[in-house]
C-alpha cells in the first residue's frame, strides 16, 4: 500500500446519513475478483442514470468536487453488509481519506486495511467543515504523524487513531506486510515444527 504521511486535498461532500456499503458499491459489482477497477461503480445507482450518463444532481458529480481526495460524509457511513469491496471502491474512486461523525465498525476497519484514514469527528467540526466545503473547493492538509487537519485559514482540529494502525498507514503495509516484518522468526519457528514431527 501507498504509505499515508500527509495529504492535501480538496474536500468533496457526501451529506447524507446512513449511507450503506451497497450504495457505495452495489452487489451486482461484487464479482470481480481484483481490489481494483471498482471506481467506476462507486455509488453507482446515485451517480448514473438510466441512460448511462452522470446524474447531474448528484453531489460528487459536481464540477467543484472533481479530483477530491478527501470525503466528507453524514453519520453512521458504511453501515450495512461488511464488505470490503466498500473501501477498494472508493479508494479506486480516488478518495484517501473519509470524515465523518460515525462510521460503522467493519467499515471502519476495513478503511485502515486497505490505505483509507478513516477520521471520525464530533458535530462541531463536522458543521464547521460542512459550511466551509459544501459546494466550494475548500482544501485542507490531514497530517497523520500529528494527528490533525488544518485548512490556510487557521481552522485545525486533532483526531484519535490506533497507534498500531496509525503505524500500518504511515509505513504503507497492509496486514499480509506486517506479517512479513516476522520472516525470519516464522522461519525459525516453522524449522522446529519440523524437528517436532
Amino acid at each position: 500500500m501507498q504509505p499515508f504521511t500527509t495529504l492535501t486535498s480538496h474536500i468533496a461532500v457526501l451529506n447524507r446519513t446512513n449511507v450503506d456499503t451497497d450504495q457505495i458499491i452495489p452487489k451486482q459489482f461484487l464479482k470481480r475478483i481484483e481490489r481494483t477497477g471498482y471506481g467506476r461503480f462507486a455509488f453507482f445507482d446515485w451517480r448514473y442514470l438510466d441512460n448511462g450518463e452522470e446524474n447531474p444532481q448528484f453531489e460528487l458529480n459536481q464540477p467543484v468536487y472533481k479530483g477530491a481526495q478527501i470525503l466528507l460524509a453524514g453519520e453512521n457511513f458504511g453501515c450495512g453488509s461488511s464488505r470490503e469491496h466498500a473501501p477498494w471502491a472508493l479508494a479506486d474512486f480516488g478518495f484517501r481519506a473519509i470524515i465523518a461523525p460515525s462510521f460503522a465498525d467493519i467499515f471502519y476497519q476495513n478503511c485502515l486495511k486497505n490505505g483509507i484514514l478513516p477520521i471520525r469527528v464530533n458535530e462541531e467540526v463536522f458543521e464547521t467543515l460542512l459550511k466551509k466545503a459544501e459546494g466550494n473547493v475548500y482544501e485542507c492538509t490531514i497530517d497523520l504523524e500529528q494527528q490533525k487537519v488544518f485548512d490556510q485559514e487557521g481552522f485545525e482540529f486533532h483526531f484519535d487513531i490506533n497507534e498500531h494502525w496509525k503505524e500500518m498507514l504511515l509505513n504503507g503495509r497492509d496486514e499480509i506486510g506486517f506479517t512479513l516484518l516476522y520472516e525470519e522468526q516464522i522461519s525459525q519457528f516453522e524449522q522446529k515444527a519440523k524437528a517436532w514431527g
